[in-house]
């Protein structure tokens, strides 16, 4: 899709879990159409999506667009599949780790995962807004502690950017979940679901958050890229470093 890779499969979420049993754990990004755009503007994120092990149609822009290539696809958004893990996490003994959003969101988030899944193991919970000085020495706690699954709150691009720029082969299922944290801690509303039917959460995420307006450009000139037949420059691959193979 323009160039960039995306996952087709009939069940996003078997397939993460196999990536953790099968292959021991990997890179899992939520592609919508702004992330497409601004990867084909910015190399390094690009070069992140490439080396993801699963690359899921987290947005309607992209199952659209595959369907134009005849590629039926069902849309798979990113805060559900996580969900899921957390939920499979509970049930299946993982070690989980959150890292991002602000001391506020964690503070609510922690607590309320704990009641609302019970037999979550929740190892390590790092807010975004520490000093820097401080985090690489937390990246190390973390690493250490080998947690199974990570969702990783610090939005796009820079969650997909730290989890490439992680030692490979990575250990554990690690997945950028953007606002995910703030939705399920309740200092944010998702879009009714009816909204979600006609493809209109990104207009209820724009009017609960207007300064995102700018970046909303981005949907009228992915929908001119795809008509087009090509994307605004010609898709790289640069391959990972230690990335699995197959």
């Amino acid at each position: 899709m323009l160039g960039l890779p995306v996952s087709v499969c009939p069940d996003v979420f078997a397939a993460a879990v196999a990536l953790h049993e099968e292959r021991g754990g990997g890179q899992i990004v939520t592609i919508n159409a702004e992330m497409s755009m601004a990867a084909l503007a910015d190399p390094a994120l690009e070069a992140a999506i490439r080396a993801a092990d699963l690359v899921i149609p987290d947005g309607a822009g992209v199952v659209w667009a595959l369907q134009r290539q005849g590629i039926r696809v069902r849309r798979a958004p990113g805060i559900d599949l996580a969900r899921q893990l957390l939920e499979h996490a509970a049930a299946a003994g993982w070690r989980v780790a959150l890292v991002g959003s602000t001391p506020q969101v964690l503070e609510q988030l922690c607590p309320r995962l704990a009641r609302e899944i019970p037999g979550l193991q929740l190892v390590m919970a790092i807010h975004g807004y520490g000093d820097p000085r401080a985090w690489p020495e937390l990246q190390e706690r973390l690493l250490s502690l080998e947690p199974d699954l990570t969702l990783v709150a610090l939005g796009v691009p820079r969650q997909e950017l730290w989890i490439q720029s992680l030692p490979h082969p990575l250990f554990g299922l690690w997945m950028g979940v953007g606002g995910s944290f703030d939705v399920w801690a309740g200092t944010k509303k998702r879009a009714p679901r009816w909204m979600g039917r006609i493809h209109l959460e990104w207009l209820y995420r724009l009017l609960q958050e207007p300064t995102r307006w700018r970046r909303m450009l981005a949907l009228p000139a992915f929908v001119r890229a795809v008509l087009s037949g090509s994307p605004p420059r010609p898709a790289t691959q640069t391959p990972a470093a230690g990335r699995r193979g197959g």
